[in-house]
């Protein structure tokens, strides 16, 4: 990855609606610019994001999305989500690119990521000069059932019932059972199940165990914003029709675009990233052979690295 670097300008968009969305631009002020859309949703952004690019080339912009990281209101704090839905977020994204002065930027997102990425550049294909995505996640219903109806308990059966256990006793789907815990105002229901739906994720999304990772998932304030913003996303089904952004990929016909995709990859598994580019008029598929989901597993890491110093020119 490019070395460390801080941000040279910073702040908070007033969205009129009460949130304030933090956002931060780093690298050369004058260069090509990219926008980093990250995971969850309700996963925030970290230092380790702004390494993706040429700083001398890029003129990186990042931004917590509603409700997480540096955003306020902070989801662990106010449970209100009714003003934070995936067409929020884009109107979002386009208030910030207009903000900034930019007319047209890279949009390079990873899992949830590319989920708002696909949304933003279906509805505003010309803002978009290329897409780089990870992970795709098309919040189709077969894939959120795989992954929290069951699915991925085949190749994950220990961690699967750590998954299940707050919901011991309770009969039902287990997202709109959590969708009840995660609303309740007692810590000691919330805590537990936001706890245990972050770290399914922090657990499941390498191919190889990662502790340190699920350590991360599991601090309380990080865990009840990203379980209580994640679980709201997926009730209401990422406010698509099903598969709506497999559909309408012939929108992106025109722009380029680099699909990275793991093919252990258990959270958001590969045929997604396959019918997306079978969907998507000229895209490039890159299959890394010894990968899961996580951005920084070494095959990822150097698809996507290459894929933002081939567009940076």
């Amino acid at each position: 990855m490019y070395p460390e670097i801080e941000p040279h300008a910073s702040g908070h968009l007033d969205t009129g609606d009460g949130n304030l969305v933090y956002w931060e631009e780093c690298g050369n002020p004058d260069g090509k610019p990219v926008v980093f859309l990250h995971g969850g949703p309700g996963g925030g952004c970290s230092s380790s994001h702004r390494r993706l690019f040429d700083p001398s080339a890029y003129r990186i912009v990042l931004f917590d999305q509603r409700g997480c990281g540096r955003s306020l209101p902070h989801a662990s704090v106010s449970g209100d989500l009714s003003l934070n839905t995936t067409w929020h977020l884009v109107a979002d994204m386009e208030r910030l690119r207009s903000s900034l002065g930019i007319e047209r930027w890279q949009v390079f997102g990873g899992s949830w990521g590319s989920t708002l990425a696909l949304a933003y550049a279906e509805k505003h294909p010309d803002r978009v000069s290329e897409l780089v995505l990870r992970g795709i996640f098309t919040l189709r219903s077969s894939e959120v059932d795989w992954y929290y109806r069951g699915g991925a308990a085949n190749i994950f059966p220990d961690l699967w019932e750590k998954f299940m256990a707050p919901l011991a006793g309770l009969d039902g789907d287990p997202v709109e059972l959590y969708a009840k815990l995660l609303a309740s105002t007692d810590p000691s229901v919330h805590g537990p199940a936001a706890v245990a739906w972050s770290t399914w994720e922090g657990a499941t999304v390498t191919l190889l165990p990662r502790p340190e990772l699920v350590a991360e998932f599991a601090v309380p304030e990080y865990a009840l914003a990203f379980a209580r913003i994640e679980n709201h996303y997926f009730v209401n089904n990422g406010w698509f029709e099903e598969g709506q952004l497999i559909r309408d990929a012939s929108r992106l016909a025109g722009i380029p675009g680099v699909i990275v995709q793991g093919r252990y990859d258990v959270a958001t598994p590969a045929v997604s990233a396959w019918d997306l580019h079978k969907a998507w008029p000229g895209s490039e598929l890159v299959l890394v052979p010894d990968a899961g989901h996580a951005y920084d597993e070494p095959g990822i890491l150097s698809a996507l690295l290459e894929a933002t110093d081939r567009f940076r020119d």
